[in-house]
């Protein structure tokens, strides 16, 4: 007897689960682009780059359930078959998760006064886990039937989900030591510390759960496919995990009690990531540290020294012994 409902489908209902935060991530990317159009490059080439690689992620689930259920349909002997459209999504979604963590590893750089050795770490960690993953994309594609699979490579699924949750936890664990570490006496400032601190644990928080419970089924139910239908939403909670952190600086500047911020407009939201440096005034260090976007012309101009000149105009009168009428100003 085949289980369809932990194969099949586990697989449908984790494919619809993605399409619909797919979705979601369309709509941020939107935002995005309209309302912060001044970013440096690089970060919106980063969010390109995630935006694509989330759209073929969902076309190659969409693929594979087609195999399964249009193409294949009623061949239970096609269940435990792995298309290559299934085994593609796996290196798609440690592709995703490792730009994003990257984007967090260079927060916590900056955050921590250029400490090279946390980046280092961080950063072998990330690299280990999208090497696991293209191993296993390989030899999926190379054995095409998830019990060969289990029997002969099991291991590197293991660690890419194993070293996935440890980096998670510990890009969470230390944007909010140095989150914490910058506090100050400022009620504006620590309004946003806080806020951060926040995003920061209900991000990691969600990455934690989908990543944890995709190895939790992977190491009790390797037979069936409940892991890989967790999988398929695993990338998209990344993707919105760095898109949700981008687009809410907005909220951030309006959220504040003093809401008059020095060099920030209306017109300018409020930078809430990627640090420059810590040696400026206390009150205004986490926001020129945390900025996204290239200095302009106008900031710049404001910037700048202003000279105030006062100018006195004198008048002196002069009252003689003579008749009222005769005096002289």
């Amino acid at each position: 007897m085949v289980n369809i409902e932990g194969t099949l489908g586990a697989l449908l209902v984790g494919g619809l689960v993605a399409a619909v935060l797919s979705g979601v991530v369309d709509v941020q990317c939107f935002a995005y682009f309209k309302f912060y159009s001044t970013d440096f490059m690089r970060i919106k080439v980063l969010v390109t780059g995630v935006w694509l690689l989330d759209l073929c992620h969902t076309i190659f689930v969409s693929a594979a359930l087609w195999d399964y259920l249009i193409i294949h349909y009623g061949d239970s002997a096609r269940i435990d078959f792995i298309p290559w459209t299934l085994a593609l999504t796996i290196v798609l979604t440690a592709i995703i998760t490792f730009l994003v963590h990257c984007f967090f590893v260079h927060r916590i750089y900056k955050l921590s006064q250029n400490n090279l050795k946390i980046a280092i770490f961080l950063g072998g960690l990330a690299w280990l886990r999208l090497g696991s993953a293209c191993v296993t994309t390989a030899r999926l594609i190379t054995l095409r039937h998830l019990h060969t699979f289990v029997a002969e490579c099991a291991w590197s699924f293991t660690l890419g989900l194993s070293v996935s949750l440890s980096l998670e936890i510990l890009i969470t664990g230390f944007l909010f030591y140095f989150l914490m570490c910058n506090r100050t006496d400022s009620t504006s400032m620590n309004h946003v510390i806080d806020t951060l601190i926040l995003y920061t644990f209900e991000n990691g928080s969600l990455t934690c759960a989908a990543t944890l419970a995709s190895l939790i089924f992977w190491l009790a139910m390797p037979t069936n496919s409940v892991f890989l239908g967790l999988h398929f939403v695993i990338s998209e909670l990344y993707a919105n995990s760095l898109l949700a952190t981008l687009n809410t600086r907005k909220q951030l500047q309006r959220g504040g009690p003093e809401r008059s911020l020095p060099t920030i407009s209306v017109e300018r939201p409020l930078p809430v990531l990627f640090p420059d440096d810590f040696r400026t005034d206390r009150r205004r260090t986490l926001l020129d540290r945390l900025s996204l976007r290239p200095p302009s012309r106008d900031r710049e101009v404001r910037s700048k020294p202003t000279t105030l000149q006062i100018n006195v105009e004198k008048t002196i009168c002069t009252i003689d012994d003579g008749p009222p009428s005769a005096y002289s100003v």
